[in-house]
């Protein structure tokens, strides 16, 4: 017979808190290892440009790597609060918490840590992440929250971006970052067409489209800063508010396109002054030869100097 007078114990599953997202590692670790082979075959780049070459190589990878992973992070906008909250229904016990909020281009994420982590017999520490899309709200993972009994705070904060809510958060954040994450799609495109043409004897083609990256970033930082002059529901915890302030995705996104913008600017400027400086950096052949046709031209005038009847006189003088 089973222990527990005929009744089968019950092991509750060990809860993992949320520690990274795995598409940024992935994002990141593939621009690590494109960055390596070109760091390994950087001997066999002759020529003093050679600096230059592997500078210029890092920078773009380290752009896209950057237009990619912002699309998948979570911290485009944080906000973090300490309180003292009821953690379970029906209940009148408080903890002493510290509640995050994480909003990305894909969804929110909620963290809840205690301080300390062990109170009442329990281990405060949860991240749980609540994604939206076109087609999906964050109302089948919320309804889900509430059946596996998530704390309250988690539940409380994850209400506020509900469809039913009176608050309007989903819809604003989901329109916005929808916004954003496709302007910043085309950022990427514009940044694999300079590739392209940094590649060709198109220099100062590529600059206009790093031009154009930059542009196309700002303007996805404008979209999702348009959400902050929207009015916005308190998320209260007894006296004290969650608020909320742009996080490190954005101002990453913001360096990176000031970056796009004075690459492109430098390289339009070169272009100008000292083009043939710009086609060594770039490695590309400089012809200041003239070419056959110019030679034949040249050799029929000096024929035909030669003929003429003064050099016939000058001769026989």
């Amino acid at each position: 017979m089973p222990p527990n007078h005929g009744v089968f114990p019950f092991f509750p599953p060990t809860r993992t808190p949320f520690i990274f997202d795995t598409k940024t590692i992935e994002i990141i670790i593939i621009f690590l290892a494109g960055a390596s082979t070109f760091i390994i075959i950087l001997p066999g780049i002759r020529g003093k440009a050679r600096p230059f070459w592997l500078l210029r190589v890092l920078t773009s990878l380290f752009i896209g790597a950057v237009i990619l992973a912002v699309n998948f992070t979570t911290d485009w906008e944080v906000g973090h609060v300490s309180a003292n909250t009821s953690y379970k229904a029906f209940s009148n016990d408080f903890v002493n918490v510290d509640v995050g909020l994480w909003v990305g281009l894909k969804g929110i994420n909620i963290t809840l840590k205690g301080n300390p982590v062990v109170q009442n017999n329990e281990t405060i520490n949860y991240n749980e992440q609540f994604n939206w899309e076109l087609t999906k709200l964050v109302d089948h993972e919320y309804y889900a929250s509430l059946q596996s009994g998530l704390p309250n705070p988690v539940l409380y904060v994850a209400e506020k971006f509900t469809d039913n809510s009176p608050c309007t958060l989903q819809s604003q954040y989901r329109v916005c970052a929808y916004y954003t994450s496709a302007l910043m799609w085309l950022a990427f495109c514009t940044w694999v067409i300079s590739n392209v043409l940094f590649c060709m004897e198109t220099v100062e083609y590529g600059a206009y489209m790093m031009l154009t990256t930059a542009a196309f970033m700002v303007f996805s930082l404008l979209s999702f800063g348009t959400v902050t002059h929207a009015s916005m529901c308190s998320i209260k915890f007894g006296s004290v508010t969650l608020r909320t302030v742009f996080g490190g995705s954005f101002w990453l996104t913001l360096a990176t396109s000031l970056l796009c913008l004075l690459i492109g600017l430098v390289l339009i400027l070169m272009s100008r002054i000292k083009p043939k400086t710009l086609k060594w950096l770039f490695n590309l052949t400089v012809n200041d030869e003239p070419n056959n046709s110019e030679k034949c031209k040249a050799e029929d005038s000096c024929s035909d100097d030669m003929d003429s009847p003064s050099m016939q006189l000058r001769r026989l003088s």
